[in-house]
């Protein structure tokens, strides 16, 4: 087992007070490994990086979603207004409703929106849970195909059959193990070269392809996939062409435009430095990431006393 590397530093005041280890793997345009750092081929569950891959497969199964609702088929949306209206959209186009989902309900981790809901009386919802799109777009699906929409979450369902074949696929390699996500739908593990490998193939393949309609709904319409003031809507925004998702756990998956590709994984599964590690391994690829994604502010009280940032190893 390799002991991975730290790639990332606490800074408060001047004192390293934390580190983050990890594993990152980057791949240049043609698949060759050009980052490497930590145990890129050590199974893992990439957990909400996988929704793009999902969406890909449910498009093949003759899913009918498009711009938006595309991206939001792939989205850890923030449980904003406007995801919620998309969520609707899926399940009435489906002649469905909201009793239909089975996530768990969850406020919208939007704080604004939740706090206005809490200040509202309302209570926690299926609808607002942030894997609620791809819920909606699995039903859809499953309508569109005659399949039964109350076991969708099932390992042995046609849909969920289905989304392991084309996980495998973009992967180039087998599902290592298969667990259960944290809104219940079945989880895939891939090792990070695989999924870095499967990012690639979304934004390599031909236009209209499944993937390559999700690489470019996602790109499109970012704010759909995270939502408004969110590091991956904002980096997607800064890095043209750039396809980002994250999952939870610390990870992240991207590829650019021209193929070059990378995942990474952060091994206390804490979110706070996946960004300067994300930054720092496109940086590494050589693409131009403004440099207010480098780092991510350390507050003491009302000021910024420090930093998070990458250190990761050549």
């Amino acid at each position: 087992m390799i002991s991975n590397p730290v790639l990332a530093e606490v800074v408060r005041s001047g004192f390293t007070e934390s580190r983050h280890r990890g594993a990152v793997a980057g791949l240049t345009a043609d698949g060759t490994v050009a980052v490497r750092a930590g145990a890129i081929d050590e199974p893992f569950f990439p957990r909400s990086s996988n929704k793009p891959l999902q969406a890909a497969a449910m498009l093949r199964c003759g899913l009918d979603l498009d711009g938006e609702l595309l991206a939001l088929a792939a989205a850890s949306h923030s449980g904003e207004d406007f995801h919620v209206d998309g969520v609707r959209k899926i399940l009435s186009g489906a002649g469905l409703g909201e009793d239909a989902l089975r996530c768990p309900a969850s406020w919208p981790l939007d704080e604004k929106t939740a706090e206005r809901l809490i200040a509202g009386g309302q209570h926690r919802s299926r609808i607002r849970m942030n894997c609620s799109g791809k819920h909606a777009a699995m039903l859809a699906t499953c309508v569109a195909n005659g399949w039964p929409t109350e076991s969708y979450l099932s390992p042995d369902h046609p849909l969920q059959r289905a989304t392991k074949r084309m996980v495998e696929e973009l992967a180039g390699q087998p599902v290592a193990a298969v667990g259960v996500d944290g809104c219940g739908a079945p989880l895939f593990a891939l090792t990070l070269r695989g999924l870095a490998s499967a990012f690639r193939a979304l934004v390599r393949a031909a236009p209209g392809t499944p993937q390559r309609r999700v690489a470019d709904a996602i790109r499109a319409y970012p704010a759909w996939t995270s939502g408004t003031d969110r590091d991956e809507r904002r980096l997607m925004d800064a890095v043209p062409g750039l396809l980002l998702k994250s999952g939870a756990e610390g990870v992240d998956a991207f590829a650019l435009a021209d193929g070059r590709a990378g995942a990474l994984k952060i091994d206390d599964g804490h979110s706070r430095a996946r960004t300067p590690v994300t930054a720092a391994t496109l940086g590494r690829l050589g693409a131009a990431v403004p440099g207010e994604f480098t780092t991510a502010a350390v507050r003491g009280g009302d000021a910024v006393v420090g930093e998070i940032r990458a250190v990761m190893p050549e």
